[in-house]
């Protein structure tokens, strides 16, 4: 996957721009990115923020190794299957997202 692709995928799943990266929020505090993904040149890193605040690299692939899978287009790669309740942030933030663009709706 290259970094377009990449980028659609997320927006697509619940992801959403804050400060310039792909990020995903806590349930509770929707404008605050608790997960995000920094995009570079040849790679993409994924990090975490810590609870003093401090962003931590935990996965980080070049975009060459980054596949999608062929039955759901989750990328795969980037260790997402490895960080403990990701399904669960990541399906949060997609049904916020809906919602929110079914409630602006007249």
């Amino acid at each position: 996957m290259d970094k377009g692709e990449l980028t659609s995928w997320a927006l697509k799943n619940g992801w959403q721009e804050i400060g310039g990266h792909l990020s995903l929020t806590k349930p509770s505090s929707p404008k605050e990115a608790i997960v995000r993904m920094v995009m570079k040149g040849t790679v993409v890193n994924v990090e975490i923020k810590k609870p003093a605040g401090k962003w931590e690299k935990v996965f980080g692939e070049s975009y060459s190794k980054i596949a999608p899978d062929p039955e759901t287009g989750f990328p795969m790669g980037l260790g997402f299957d490895k960080i403990n309740g990701f399904s669960m942030l990541m399906e949060d933030n997609k049904n916020r997202a809906v919602f929110a663009k079914l409630a602006g709706k007249p």
